[in-house]
């Protein structure tokens, strides 16, 4: 299972928000790179790079922050947060992303993220697919849809779709467990799919089920940030 630690970004430093409610917001660094330079040194290879303040003004901020931890790491960063035109995603992919993750515009602008998975493929594009009660929700989590999760993952794949993070919304920084069952639904759905759990990653045991469930990939932040896990406590999955 890949282990891909978070760094949530707002004014440039690494935050946590709690159900992504931007008034619930923990600053843990004031420097980035720093943060990403730690997960490196412990054998950390992959990181998702959330842009909060580009998701708020729908463009694309924080980029000089991605560029930095591109140039100064090795890591393998993917990056999301508020990418709504070509030009963001221009931006996103000049400075160093090795993949870009869109979630509003695949419910709200289909034919243009449609357009991304035909042009840069499915390796580099992937879905982000936040949910409430297993329906798509949107716009930082402030907009339900009357999407049902299922055949939305499945409309994409057929559209080259390959990677997906999924996130319970109600679990997302609260530190209480993963959603186990939902994804193990989603992988007897979506047996070939590259699913990656997002939300409520709490402790090792959490790790564990998640890769008993078979989950090809897993992204966590508050739980490193809060000292639940430690970095070298990581080292079993990162072999």
């Amino acid at each position: 299972m890949d282990i891909i630690p978070a760094i949530d970004l707002i004014d440039a430093k690494c935050v946590r928000l709690s159900q992504g409610d931007y008034a619930r917001k923990t600053i843990y660094n004031e420097d980035p790179l720093e943060v990403a330079r730690e997960f490196e040194a412990n054998g950390i290879c992959r990181l998702h790079l959330v842009d909060l303040d580009g998701a708020k003004a729908e463009h694309i901020v924080n980029y000089q922050v991605l560029e930095q931890i591109t140039t100064k790491t090795s890591l393998i960063v993917d990056f999301g947060g508020g990418l709504k035109t070509d030009d963001d995603l221009r931006i996103a992919f000049e400075c160093g992303a090795s993949m870009i993750t869109g979630g509003s515009i695949a419910v709200k602008a289909p034919a243009v993220f449609e357009s991304w998975i035909n042009q840069y493929g499915g390796d580099k594009i992937i879905l982000g697919a936040d949910v409430k009660n297993e329906m798509i929700a949107v716009t930082g989590w402030t907009e339900d849809t009357d999407k049902d999760l299922l055949p939305f993952l499945s409309e994409y794949i057929d559209k080259g779709i390959t990677k997906v993070i999924c996130t319970d919304i109600s679990k997302d920084g609260m530190l209480q467990g993963p959603s186990v069952d939902l994804y193990r639904k989603i992988l007897a759905a979506c047996p070939s799919l590259y699913l990656i759990a997002s939300g409520g990653v709490s402790s090792l045991h959490d790790l564990d089920v998640l890769a008993e469930s078979g989950l090809p990939a897993v992204i966590f932040g508050k739980a490193i940030y809060e000292g639940r896990i430690t970095l070298k406590e990581l080292s079993r999955y990162l072999a």
